[in-house]
């Protein structure tokens, strides 16, 4: 039996998922939780055949979601299952650890076949991804937030949904000082000077 894990804000998202998966005789789901903060403490004391998580939900999430789960379970697959479009996040949550990037609106047609191929050790990236990363192979030019670390991409997300420095640190365990010396640091790349500048970019990137 295939142990999964579901991570959706959204109960009722949770349980349709639920239905599509235990259509399949040999898959199971073990595990639910709504927020970033709780799928971590439920990785971390149960044991799971694979992970099925959105990128939006409240507390840690995007980058920085993907990045702990690994480090919990490194060789537990993560199938990301997100409104976001593949070309704003795909390629970034791949290179996080994540095995397979799906968008909500092509589940559940193709959900069973992501799982399928991600059990079998391989990777699901749609061709609009895949097309993707073969002309970011290409192209030298970078659009400004592609400039980022990982880390400084996850707080400039958070940013970008509203968020204060003191929230920002609290919800990445980090310091007040340490998260005003990111968003410096990711201004500096972006060469942005204020705040709304800064808010207004992730909006009309889609990165929130």
């Amino acid at each position: 039996m295939i142990r999964i894990f579901i991570l959706d804000d959204h109960s009722v998202v949770r349980e349709g998922l639920k239905r599509i998966i235990e259509e399949s005789p040999d898959l199971k789901v073990m595990a639910e939780a709504a927020d970033g903060a709780e799928a971590l403490r439920v990785l971390s004391k149960t044991e799971v055949d694979l992970v099925i998580t959105d990128l939006s939900v409240p507390g840690i999430s995007g980058v920085e979601l993907i990045s702990r789960m690994k480090a919990l379970r490194q060789k537990t697959p993560i199938l990301v299952l997100t409104i976001h479009p593949e070309d704003q996040f795909g390629l970034r949550i791949l290179k996080a650890g994540a095995s397979g990037y799906l968008t909500k609106e092509s589940a559940p047609r193709m959900l069973l076949r992501a799982i399928q191929k991600i059990l079998a050790g391989g990777k699901f990236i749609s061709e609009t991804l895949a097309e993707q990363i073969a002309l970011q192979l290409d192209n030298v030019d970078k659009l400004p937030h592609e400039k980022l670390s990982d880390r400084e991409f996850s707080v400039l997300c958070m940013f970008g949904m509203g968020k204060t420095v003191s929230e920002v640190a609290s919800e990445l365990g980090l310091s007040v000082k340490t998260v005003s010396t990111y968003k410096a640091r990711i201004m500096q790349k972006m060469q942005i000077k204020t705040t709304a500048q800064l808010i207004r970019y992730t909006i009309m990137n889609n990165l929130v």
